[in-house]
């Protein structure tokens, strides 16, 4: 490798990041911020790649608003076609959170220009040596080669032919085509010479992968090529930072380094002392990268889709923090170490901090007890059984269904045994607890299987809605369970689109069911969920179906409120704003949109202000059903990654605002009533959330804001008219006030120098001090410290505003370290602080602990 064109820039990750944008910039690439992890696309669980994003381009959904564009964008693969999760921590380059270097050219610039700004880059600009590359294309792809050979000057030796390993495809279906890739050769310590297609996986390395998107992979297996060929480039950040800092895995790695040294603290086992330990640390540090990404994001650790793959990641993390010793929460500590590497290069880590420490700490916190429980139990079962044989199915079964051990974590650890689980054994134990979990219900009431609601759809298809017409109607019982009722027609709104589902009463001559929700079961099949007050609903009966119609009206406020509030956030900030999920109940409404930074106060204000506006002019509502085809051509926007069938309904909120809605709806915009924005903020990466209120609620917020405001003009004796003058003129007392204080408090503690440097043994001074703030205490360790007699001054305190606080301060002819005087100190009152060898402050969050501390940092001084 020779020397990088900028060496005061690289080899950092940061470095490597900027001048990779700066590189494409310059060659008229728009630098595009990295999308977020949850990705629009609803054939994908995560953020896979540069170019999902950008995919309504490639496919021609959307023009693309520049002909190329480079970005840095952050990725994960764990779950679906794209799963690199179990090679995390036992290969050199495997990842569950990456980075992807891309650009893109939307129908621009192709194949020959692609790969001499590839080429150029990784030569000129990262300085490798060429000798050391090699390339790679498709078998088909003869252009490609040429190109490589005769316009960008590879000797034809290093160029090799690929069949599938050289054609790639984001999913199943969506955009694809034939791709080349970069091959850095680490030498032959790491294995056999050949190239990429014949040497030693570990010996050649891809680097560069440039996709010649030229077609789309449909659902009947057709292909058709795009609207125009285009480039789609991914560069692993993480895998070119290996090779440009010489070492030989991305672990080894500049910021890996930094977090395995920090779960090497941690966990007080150094990296390097085992393979076992090296791959239990490397999956934490892995895994605490993609879940602190991901919870910023807006995942959340669930049992469905994209939460459960989380929830299994920090599983995965908390399970190997255990096989290390770690007894206390490690995830945390790791979220903070990676948002104190990444936080300046992902900005949304650092304002999302406090929520991803809390998500993670309850999640291990959980864990931890099932893991406790379930290990003893595991282990005790695979006492009897040697290497090579099976864990029985019931065992197995027994542990995920009572103590709620995941069946995938039984098997990873059996495996570790060379252990295989009796798969077939526990599914036979599932049928037969769901098959008597199905008999009980039959006696006690309880919820619909799966099954029991098919057999009600295949028997009677699927629920007739009327809650459009009527709040109230009869209907015919066609199943009841005690906890599910399923009727022929109903009134009641199902929770789909945002919206929540209705409640009210079903009543009939044998019983009285409370509805608390309904939700859809399966194809259109309504289930209410009830509480029985008395009697029994019977199957073939009649009930008298009631919604509880004061609600619905202002679940139908707040539902037209968020095409509105939509429609007025796309005429403010632009038409790339786009709706990606909302939460519409009777109490308040909210939007999740795309969008790349915070709102303004002026820009809430003029969203506020187009969306009254159309109240006020009180326009008529239209909402009915067509085809999708007609909807399209009346301009109707859907949402994308929605599905949507042949027939559709259509909102026409007056003249702005017209959507594709299955929902409840007000008759005309003015019975919306006032609408009021309540918050606005980030749950990830260009998605922004707003909630706000209609109808009645505002008012009510102007009136409790009024009674505040009264309040609060009485407290500082002015008119209400006066009250910010007034609060202002006592802030200002109060802070000159707290001024003077501070002054005489650090007065008065400076005085008690010669007190506590009287108390000095062989020259250290370690003692609590009451009343002091931490700034007083500083000072006053200083004051000590140039005492006669005094060469170590430790001093700390339990501060007004809370916590802990701890000073060392040394002459300079002690011999000692400040900061390595109160480094164990610090664990031990829960926090830390930066270190000066003079004077050092450290702070924490457990003031309780402060002796124990005191007691640490005096010993090390004595021993120094």
């Amino acid at each position: 490798m020779t020397a990088a064109s900028d060496p005061e820039s690289l080899p950092t990750a940061n470095g490597v990041r900027r001048a990779f944008v700066d590189f494409f910039g310059g060659h008229g690439h728009h630098h595009e911020a990295s999308g977020s992890l949850i990705p629009h696309d609803p054939t994908l669980l995560f953020t896979v790649a540069g170019m999902v994003q950008f995919k309504p381009y490639f496919v021609g959904e959307q023009p693309a608003p520049w002909p190329r564009a480079v970005t840095v964008q952050k990725c994960v693969r764990a779950g679906g076609k794209h799963n690199d999760l179990d090679e995390v921590g036992r290969t050199s380059r495997h990842l569950t959170f990456f980075e992807m270097l891309g650009n893109f050219s939307f129908g621009d610039y192709f194949k020959s220009e692609a790969c001499a700004f590839a080429w150029e880059f990784v030569t000129a600009n990262l300085g490798l040596d060429p000798e050391r590359l090699w390339i790679t294309v498709h078998v088909s792809d003869d252009e490609a080669e040429a190109i490589w050979r005769d316009e960008v000057g590879v000797p034809a030796e290093r160029i090799q032919r690929l069949d599938e390993e050289n054609y790639w495809r984001m999913a199943d279906t969506g955009p694809c085509g034939p791709c080349s890739e970069i091959f850095w050769d680490k030498g032959p310590d790491f294995g056999e010479d050949g190239g990429p297609a014949h040497g030693g996986d570990e010996r050649f390395i891809e680097i560069w992968n440039l996709v010649f998107m030229q077609f789309e992979q449909h659902d009947d297996g057709s292909m058709t090529s795009l609207p125009a060929p285009s480039i789609d480039t991914g560069a692993g950040l993480e895998r070119i930072l290996s090779v440009l800092e010489g070492v030989d895995s991305v672990w080894e790695t500049e910021e890996f380094s930094r977090l395995l040294g920090r779960i090497g603290e941690l966990s007080g086992v150094p990296h390097g002392s085992s393979d076992r330990t090296d791959v239990s640390q490397r999956i934490l540090a892995d895994h605490a990268r993609s879940s602190t990404f991901l919870i910023s994001d807006g995942v959340f650790p669930s049992n469905y889709d994209r939460g459960y793959v989380l929830r299994r990641i920090i599983r995965r993390a908390v399970r190997h923090a255990w096989l290390l010793g770690v007894q206390d929460p490690i995830m945390p500590e790791l979220v903070d170490a990676v948002v104190g590497i990444m936080g300046s290069d992902y900005p949304e880590l650092e304002r999302n901090h406090a929520y991803v420490r809390d998500v993670l700490d309850r999640e291990e916190a959980r864990f931890r007890e099932t893991l406790r429980t379930g290990l003893a139990i595991l282990d005790d079962a695979l006492d009897g059984v040697d290497e090579g044989g099976r864990l029985d199915g019931d065992v197995a079964f027994k542990l995920h269904d009572t103590y709620g051990f995941p069946l995938e974590l039984t098997e990873e650890i059996t495996a570790e045994r060379g252990v295989e689980v009796d798969l077939e054994g526990f599914r036979v134990a599932m049928a037969d607890q769901q098959q008597r979990a199905r008999a009980a219900r039959k006696e006690a009431g309880g919820t619909a299987t799966a099954g029991d609601l098919r057999a009600v759809l295949e028997a009677n298809g699927p629920t007739e809605f009327v809650g459009r017409e009527e709040e109230e109607g009869d209907a015919t019982v066609l199943f009841s369970d005690g906890g599910v009722v399923v009727l022929d027609r109903t009134p009641f709104y199902a929770e789909s689109g945002g919206q929540i589902g209705d409640t009210g009463t079903l009543v009939s001559g044998s019983g009285t069911a409370r509805v608390v929700d309904t939700t859809l079961a399966l194809d259109g099949l309504h289930q209410h969920h009830v509480e029985m007050v008395d009697g029994t609903l019977e199957v073939g009966g009649v009930v008298r179906a009631t919604i509880d119609a004061d609600r619905r009206a202002a679940i139908r406020r707040n539902h037209t409120g968020t095409h509105l509030l939509h429609s007025a956030l796309r005429r403010v900030l632009g038409d790339h704003v786009k709706q990606q999920g909302s939460y519409v109940g009777p109490d308040r409404l909210r939007i999740h949109f795309s969008h790349f930074e915070a709102l303004t106060a002026e820009q809430v204000v003029a969203v506020e202000d187009l969306a009254n506006a159309d109240v006020l002019a009180n326009p008529a509502c239209r909402h009915y059903e067509t085809t999708k085809e007609e909807a399209e051509q009346a301009g109707a926007i859907a949402f994308f990654g929605d599905k949507y069938g042949d027939l559709v309904r259509v909102l026409e909120a007056g003249p702005h605002s017209t959507e594709l809605c299955g929902g409840t709806h007000v008759a005309a915009l003015g019975d919306i009533g006032p609408l009021k924005i309540v918050s606005e903020g980030s749950i990830g990466s260009n998605i922004r959330r707003i909630e706000a209120v209609t109808g009645t609620a505002p008012i009510d917020r102007l009136r409790a804001a009024e009674v505040t405001l009264d309040r609060a003009a009485d407290l500082v004796g002015v008119p209400v008219d006066d009250v910010l003058d007034g609060v202002q003129k006592r802030v200002d007392e109060v802070r000159a006030l707290r001024r003077e204080l501070d002054k005489w408090k650090r007065r008065v503690a400076l005085g008690r120098a010669d007190e506590l440097a009287a108390t000095a043994a062989d020259g250290v001074v370690a003692t609590l001090v009451d009343d002091i703030d931490r700034d007083g205490l500083r000072d006053l360790a200083m004051a000590v410290r140039d005492r006669d007699g005094v060469r170590v001054a430790i001093l700390g305190t339990a501060p007004e505003g809370g916590g802990a606080a701890l000073v060392a301060a040394v002459t300079p002819d002690s011999g000692l370290d400040a900061g390595a005087l109160v480094v164990d100190a610090a664990k031990t009152i829960g926090g830390g602080g930066r270190s000066n060898p003079e004077v050092t402050m450290v702070g924490g969050k457990a003031p309780e602990h402060l002796a124990d501390a005191l007691e640490q940092a005096r010993a090390a001084a004595h021993a120094g």
